[in-house]
């Protein structure tokens, strides 16, 4: 079960105006569920995107890098099936599939991109996802939100999605997004697959660099299993259908709303990963520079030794220290680190606060949420991740994905 995230509320979840969405039972991968989503942009949409680094990405991302240079029209998105580490093949499926939608919403193929999630090195069922296109087409309407979070999940127990308002000099403009994600989380640029859409007119430079500084501070800021996907996308899209971002206080508004829903999003994902019981909030500060603050939180985040202890709510935290020591900052003195449970300190001096009890921190671990602070005293740097406990679930949920 997710860590205190319940399903989105599909009346909260806002229409933006210029984007119509569909989803159908495509029967990808398993029967009688929604694993196929169509988006249709209104004319004239603006799109930037940020995909991942991991260099056997899927076919899909190498095409939607390539059309994403143009105008964009649509998005299609399928689950149960990554295609990826498949080759020419893929390419070649992938592109099929946006030839099929493209002539079904008379558009050219350029200005479809397209997505997919599931399993690896297992080739595209392109039949199936073209014969579900009519039913996702069938079925677009601007109300769809809370049907096409649900359609992008895999081994997701819940739907991820958010809403909010924001107001532009010229009115209000409206930030709708939807993610999916629960395993195979160490996004590097992205995450596995989210999608977030405005009405406010915003220009492609400016909503590419809206879409990057989002990223940083929400999907690049998370954790699972240390594991970078494939397929990893997020994808923000204007319609230009609402107020017009014109002056430089409207697009810091438009990106602080888009970085909100954003960041909403991640922690979803987080809250959902896989045989999560835990949701843990991991600060480091003082550190010389952001990056090496990350990189210390990072360290923390991704030990297998830190992360079952955090399931078994053991105050177990030399593996902490451990960790800090391990993460490769260079002439750390361990002597100036201090490291809190939430607001109980545990460690200073190089070694255990002398008015620190285990109780006390055993009672931070059982709660289903709680932040570790680690204090460098070396600079003005600081940086926040966000990840989950690793617990028998997880190692269960990966041994029989593909059963």
């Amino acid at each position: 079960m997710a860590v205190n995230l319940p399903p989105p509320d599909p009346a909260r979840l806002l229409r933006v105006p210029g984007f119509e969405l569909g989803v159908a039972k495509a029967g990808i991968r398993k029967p009688n569920r929604r694993d196929l989503l169509v988006m249709r942009l209104a004319r004239g949409a603006t799109a930037a995107a940020v995909f991942t680094r991991n260099r056997f990405c899927a076919a899909p991302v190498i095409l939607a890098k390539r059309h994403l240079g143009g105008n964009v029209r649509a998005l299609i998105v399928n689950t149960g099936n990554a295609n990826a580490g498949t080759g020419r093949d893929g390419l070649r499926r992938a592109l099929q599939v946006c030839e099929s939608l493209a002539a079904r919403l008379g558009c050219r193929t350029q200005e479809v991109l397209p997505f997919s999630t599931g399993v690896i090195m297992e080739m595209l069922p392109v039949e199936r996802i073209c014969a579900g296109l009519p039913r996702a087409v069938g079925n677009l309407r601007e109300d769809n939100w809370a049907d096409a979070a649900e359609a992008i999940m895999t081994t997701d127990t819940v739907a991820k999605a958010a809403s909010r308002r924001v107001r532009l000099s010229g009115g209000i403009a409206v930030v709708t997004g939807i993610a999916k994600g629960a395993g195979m989380i160490r996004p590097d640029m992205a995450t596995m697959l989210a999608f977030i859409a405005t009405d406010a007119r915003v220009g492609r430079r400016e909503l590419r660099r809206i879409t990057h500084q989002a990223a940083d501070g929400s999907f690049n800021a998370i954790t699972v299993d240390g594991d970078t996907s494939t397929n990893d996308a997020f994808v923000c899209l204007a319609s230009g259908r609402g107020p017009e971002a014109r002056s430089r206080k409207d697009l810091d508004a438009l990106g602080a709303a888009i970085a909100d829903v954003a960041q909403r999003l991640a922690q979803a994902v987080v809250r959902d990963g896989e045989g999560a019981t835990k949701f843990v909030t991991i600060r480091v500060e003082r550190g010389r520079s952001e990056a090496e603050c990350r990189k210390v939180a990072y360290a923390i985040a991704h030990s297998p030794l830190v992360k079952t202890a955090f399931f078994a709510s053991d105050p177990n935290l030399g593996r902490i220290l451990a960790a800090i020591g391990n993460s490769g900052v260079p002439a750390l003195d361990t002597d100036k680190v201090a490291l809190y449970m939430d607001q109980v300190r545990v460690a200073k001096g190089g070694g255990r606060d002398p008015r620190y009890r285990e109780e006390q921190g055993l009672a931070v671990m059982q709660k289903p949420e709680f932040t570790v602070r680690a204090v460098l005293n070396r600079g003005r740097g600081s940086a926040t991740v966000w990840t989950c406990d690793l617990s028998f679930d997880y190692v269960k949920i990966n041994a029989e994905y593909r059963t």
